[in-house]
């Protein structure tokens, strides 16, 4: 069983429904752990694709209900580390050292809206529109600040230049919707913190079409996520367009890694950005 190739699919799927799967599953609600309370990953929000409490069939039992006739499991997936033996060259000899592999997992999960019999244990009003108590402009200007990043206004162009370290954006009022603007701001946000000193992401040559692709679908994820806890919606922008969701639906089918290895990234970014991870060298 391949599992990349699963998740994947189910991205693609929606995206030949014309849905874009990552502008909104977290939006007003998070879908939530029942055991734990605690709100799935980005890439498992993007599987669920609905809010509030999943549990698992031993959850379900446990709380002595049942699953409705009919109603279909839902997969989350979790990285657990393996260690396994290499064997590698130090100093003219040959060593056997112990490595940490991560290995993805999944496990089955169903809503508590298929179950009968499950009294909900999260107040989901709680969960509407985390990260709301920040406006967008609070929260990129703390960030900015928190950096040093400079950002630039003016022009016809937004972009990331990660060898000065700026962000050049158009101006608010060069937008027909300012939630473009913030969306736009958050893509060029979510990029720079691929720089060296932060998340230290290879984002210096995007020249070559795999790691371009790579970085735009981060920073894509990393946008849409920060707009939802912001509670700003883009539904109607050109993001939408049957050109951008045609465009994603092949690169995503020609690389199976590459929704995971992004959404991944994507969340530390975002969390970076809100100042909620530490820094830290990010791995695949």
């Amino acid at each position: 069983m391949d599992i990349y190739e699963i998740i994947t699919s189910k991205i693609v799927e929606e995206l030949d429904k014309g849905r874009i799967p990552w502008k909104k599953p977290w939006k007003n609600v998070e879908a939530v752990s029942y055991s734990t309370k605690k709100p799935y990953s980005l890439l498992n929000q993007l599987l669920l694709g609905k809010g509030g409490e999943w549990l698992t069939f031993n959850q379900i039992q446990e709380n002595g209900g049942h699953i409705r006739k009919g109603e279909k499991a839902s997969m989350v997936v979790f990285w657990r580390w393996l260690e396994k033996e290499q064997t590698v060259e130090e100093d003219g000899e040959t060593k056997q050292v112990k490595k940490k592999i991560p290995f993805l997992r999944y496990y089955n999960v169903w809503h508590i809206d298929q179950c009968e019999g499950i009294t909900p244990k999260t107040d989901m009003a709680l969960n509407e529109n985390i990260g709301a108590d920040k406006t967008a402009d609070e929260l990129f200007a703390d960030y900015y600040e928190r950096e040093g990043i400079m950002v630039c206004n003016g022009g016809n162009e937004a972009y990331y230049a990660p060898l000065l370290d700026t962000i050049t954006l158009p101006h608010k009022e060069q937008f027909a919707d300012l939630a473009e603007y913030y969306s736009t701001e958050a893509h060029e946000a979510v990029h720079s913190t691929g720089a060296e000193k932060r998340l230290n992401r290879d984002i210096k040559n995007l020249f070559g079409d795999k790691a371009y692709s790579k970085e735009e679908l981060v920073a894509e994820l990393g946008s849409a996520f920060i707009l939802g806890r912001l509670g700003i919606d883009t539904k109607d922008t050109l993001k939408n367009s049957t050109a951008y969701i045609q465009s994603w639906k092949r690169k995503l089918t020609e690389d199976k890694y590459l929704i995971v290895s992004a959404a991944s990234k994507a969340e530390k970014a975002t969390k970076y950005i809100y100042g909620e991870l530490e820094t830290e060298e990010e791995g695949e």
